[in-house]
């Protein structure tokens, strides 16, 4: 996984890491010890020593493991190596085509994706199984189909977070959080008859009700999804009766 920064102002990273996926936010174990690489190839300007320690110090809040730098500079690579980082290539491997895949089957695959602009995800293949959950999920209650789409047949109450691998399906009131592709899949989609979310995530890119609905999708039967022309947005579209 990497970690891609467009800003040499690394503590503004820093924070904004620790405000999305800190011990003290809404999504403190989205990560799960994951290493990542800190990339700073498409910074504008110099990173400093300081900047890069915050920003290790994020990561590691954020239950994340920084293992490696990549970037240009040789001050720069000289003070990743000062702070134990190992040196990564300059160059990133994109994933390839699914033809492509089942010929080196034992190869790894490295697909990256940015996430809320700066957090890149790897992208799995897409998920089998399901969670079918039958009762309402109630304030303070979370369930996490963990490689799975999962099937919510009741409301998901303010409060409440229902989370997967894969795709979500609500055939009831969504009014908590939910977070679909939670492994990194930009592929997964969210399904309501009744959205109406405090948050909602697909790998990682979100939006919360800070930001209202448009009248034609609040409240309504919709799917969520990401955009396929790399500007990672979110859209919301209806879905017709």
């Amino acid at each position: 996984m990497s970690l891609v920064t467009k800003t040499s102002d690394l503590r503004q990273v820093a924070n904004e890491l620790l405000s999305s996926y800190g011990p003290d936010s809404d999504n403190a174990d989205f990560f799960d010890q994951d290493a990542v690489v800190i990339d700073g190839s498409k910074s504008k300007g110099v990173v400093n020593a300081d900047g890069l320690a915050a920003l290790m110090a994020a990561l590691i809040a954020c239950r994340l493991k920084p293992v490696a730098w990549r970037g240009s500079p040789t001050d720069e690579a000289s003070a990743a190596q000062a702070l134990g980082l190992v040196i990564a290539s300059p160059e990133m491997t994109r994933g390839k085509s699914a033809s492509e895949t089942k010929k080196v089957a034992q190869a790894p695959i490295e697909v990256i994706k940015e996430v809320v602009t700066e957090v890149i995800r790897e992208v799995p293949g897409p998920v089998a199984a399901t969670l079918v959950i039958d009762k309402p999920v109630r304030s303070g209650q979370k369930v996490y189909a963990r490689g799975a789409d999962l099937i919510v047949l009741a409301m998901v109450n303010q409060g409440a977070e229902v989370v997967a691998d894969g795709n979500i399906h609500v055939y009831a009131p969504l009014r908590g959080k939910a977070m679909a592709g939670a492994s990194g899949n930009a592929n997964a989609r969210i399904f309501s008859t009744c959205l109406e979310p405090e948050l909602i995530s697909i790998a990682g890119v979100y939006r919360t009700s800070e930001n209202p609905l448009a009248a034609d999708i609040h409240g309504k039967a919709a799917q969520v999804r990401l955009s396929d022309d790399g500007q990672e947005k979110l859209l919301f579209e209806a879905l017709k009766s």
